[in-house]
């Protein structure tokens, strides 16, 4: 088949529960024009490449005009600084990590470890006497979402109203050849407007009367230089909540789903289990909650003898990059122990995943709890039904019989 229609087909639902097939001929293509005009990237090297490269933009606003979404027209609407570019990206980020990690807050997230382990053993003892779980919804979702509720202060009785919110926002971004994107960029830009208000709001109550939370950190700073606006304290609150949710749903999920098809693993880890930090890394690496990223070139860029154009998206296919044979040995082998394992699971460069060493912590955790459990368990369905999503790829429901 021809490679123009292979984000066609990665985005089709049916390759869903399996597009690495679809990555290889990615990589033999080495860069691959679609039929929509952007540009595909799946090898490890020029990947690396790109993310390090200054001429690539975060900021969709810099699309040339048949490329443009709403939110370029939407201006008065303040961007995470996922979104943005330096000086604007390196501005906003760092006063999001002060209250978040080093060098100012050094024992945010080691101090939650004991917290994170308690949510996780309540969640699975709710598993007792049950002969069937769903980890999504019985385990996976529930444990992120209240953790970064709780790091930022969100009381625990809102956390249910987050969830159509997230939905909202993830379905915004997602890619999907052929479809006009409006009405899912407007119910996203709603749902990010309605969820910022609501954590500007919140933080406000706590401003002059500090807690041990986020919320309160960005709002009683003592560093004048530490102050963000209302607008970008909403933006990195969203940026936060949503990105510091799902990418840790579908990654704690991916791990369970990939250690019940591995069962000589799961039997490895529970016998060493000083092995699940590498195992987290390697999961990143072999079935990643985030597969594909999007940028767009300042200038025309030359790429494995391709010729991308000013201003045409350019997606980077980080999934396509962790198999690349080039760069690992034996890539579609899942192997705990693996050495120089340098993945694309949280990017690279000046935009590396914010929220890495929170999402390690918690895979971790919530993983080494469950393999007890696991031991016995079987798959309902293998593949088990995925979520709508080619960027976000996780299973929307993983039910297991204990």
């Amino acid at each position: 088949m021809a490679v123009d229609t292979l984000l066609e087909r990665i985005t089709d639902q049916a390759n869903r529960p399996d597009p690495y097939p679809l990555y290889a001929e990615l990589r033999e293509a080495g860069v691959a024009r679609q039929t929509d005009g952007s540009y595909l990237v799946g090898t490890y090297y020029d990947i690396v490449s790109l993310f390090h490269d200054p001429r690539l933009s975060s900021d969709r606003r810099n699309r040339a005009a048949p490329y443009r979404g709403l939110e370029a027209e939407e201006p008065e609407q303040t961007l995470p600084f996922i979104r943005l570019d330096d000086p604007e990206h390196h501005r906003l980020r760092g006063l999001a990590t002060r209250p978040f990690g080093p060098p100012h807050s050094p024992d945010r997230i080691d101090s939650m470890r004991g917290e994170i382990a308690a949510i996780t053993e309540e969640l699975i003892a709710s598993f007792h006497g049950r002969t069937c779980v769903d980890i999504v919804d019985d385990f996976a979702y529930p444990l992120p979402v209240t953790v970064i509720c709780r790091l930022l202060g969100v009381p625990r009785e809102d956390e249910p109203v987050f969830r159509e919110w997230s939905g909202a926002i993830i379905d915004s971004v997602d890619i999907r050849p052929g479809e006009d994107p409006t009405e899912r960029q407007r119910a996203g830009i709603q749902a990010r407007t309605q969820m910022g208000r609501y954590l500007a709001d919140l933080a406000d109550q706590r401003r002059g009367r500090p807690s041990d939370d986020m919320l309160s950190a960005f709002v009683n700073d003592p560093d004048p230089a530490g102050a963000l606006t209302r607008e970008e304290l909403a933006a990195t609150a969203v940026l936060l909540l949503v990105a510091g949710h799902e990418t840790t749903v579908n990654l704690v999920t991916n791990g369970v789903l990939t250690l019940l098809r591995h069962r000589d693993q799961l039997d490895r880890l529970r016998r060493e289990p000083d092995l699940m930090p590498g195992a987290v890394e390697e999961l990143l690496r072999y079935e990643p909650p985030v597969h594909m990223l999007q940028r767009t070139p300042l200038a025309h860029i030359d790429v494995a003898g391709t010729t991308i154009p000013k201003g045409v998206p350019v997606v980077l296919v980080l999934a396509s990059g962790s198999r690349d044979p080039k760069r690992f040995r034996d890539p579609d082998r899942f192997d705990p122990a693996r050495q120089d394992n340098r993945h694309l699971g949280f990017g690279s460069g000046i935009h590396i995943c914010y929220g890495a060493p929170l999402a390690r912590v918690e895979a971790q955790i919530a993983l080494k709890a469950l393999l007890p459990h696991l031991s016995t368990a079987t798959l309902v369905e293998d593949p088990p039904p995925y979520r709508h999503s080619a960027v976000l790829r996780g299973p929307r429901h993983l039910p297991i019989e204990l």
